[in-house]
């Protein structure tokens, strides 16, 4: 599975960004995960999607204010990313997982986009 991440930028807090992630057609029936590698610190888990959009997982920072859905037809993964903190800052990966169903630790993703930087000030 191939993927690429896109949508990044510089905003100002309290922005809104969405970011896509185009998947190749032999994506299709895996699940789709966000993560994001803040500043010197460790990649952290952000969102997941089912194969077919029914299951949808939030990290707790980030549930009240972003949303992952996905547009089958396109083969696009969206992260939309409202009400954009400071700690928000970070490049964004999105990967394919080996499974359905998503999961949050990075084992369970085989294939990893290259990355998108969302850099938010305060």
């Amino acid at each position: 599975v191939q993927l690429q991440a896109s949508g990044g930028g510089l905003v100002q807090a309290g922005d809104s960004l969405k970011l896509s992630c185009a998947t190749s057609r032999t994506g299709s029936n895996n699940a789709v995960g966000w993560f994001r590698r803040p500043p010197g610190k460790e990649r952290e888990f952000v969102a997941t999607i089912s194969w077919n959009g029914g299951s949808t997982l939030l990290a707790d920072s980030v549930k009240d204010r972003f949303s992952i859905s996905r547009d089958r037809a396109k083969n696009i993964v969206y992260l939309q990313m409202n009400s954009l903190e400071p700690e928000d800052t970070a490049v964004y990966y999105c990967a394919a997982s080996i499974r359905s169903v998503g999961a949050t630790t990075p084992d369970s993703y085989r294939s990893w986009g290259q990355g998108t930087l969302v850099t938010v000030s305060s």
